[in-house]
């Protein structure tokens, strides 16, 4: 019995560790570095089958909050080098192996 309860324990432990976002790289000040991951997580959750969708609305989010010229990438394995504006860039991981990589450039 003990044992099953250990296990729950190191479950509920792996779940929130992998659902905490992990900013691996950004350029951002600390202001739009907050609202950008979290709407990047708050898409991620909207629409957690459907990539393109969330990709979409963090986009639009974005070109509206901050100006044109945004660009959003989101998915599991890939690799990417991008030129984009000082101070607009943010590359994070979501739930485990969901990368989101947002930028700017003109």
């Amino acid at each position: 019995m003990a044992g099953t309860g250990e296990g729950k324990k190191e479950e509920a432990d792996y779940k929130r560790l992998h659902c905490f976002p992990l900013i691996r790289e950004t350029d951002m000040p600390e202001e739009m570095k907050v609202e950008t991951m979290e709407l990047c997580v708050t898409a991620c959750e909207k629409f957690a089958t459907n990539n393109e969708s969330a990709a979409k609305m963090i986009k639009e989010s974005m070109d509206k909050k901050f100006g044109s010229s945004w660009h959003v990438v989101i998915g599991e394995g890939f690799g990417l080098e991008v030129t984009h504006e000082v101070k607009n860039m943010l590359y994070m991981f979501f739930g485990g192996s969901l990368a989101v990589c947002v930028w700017r450039c003109s």
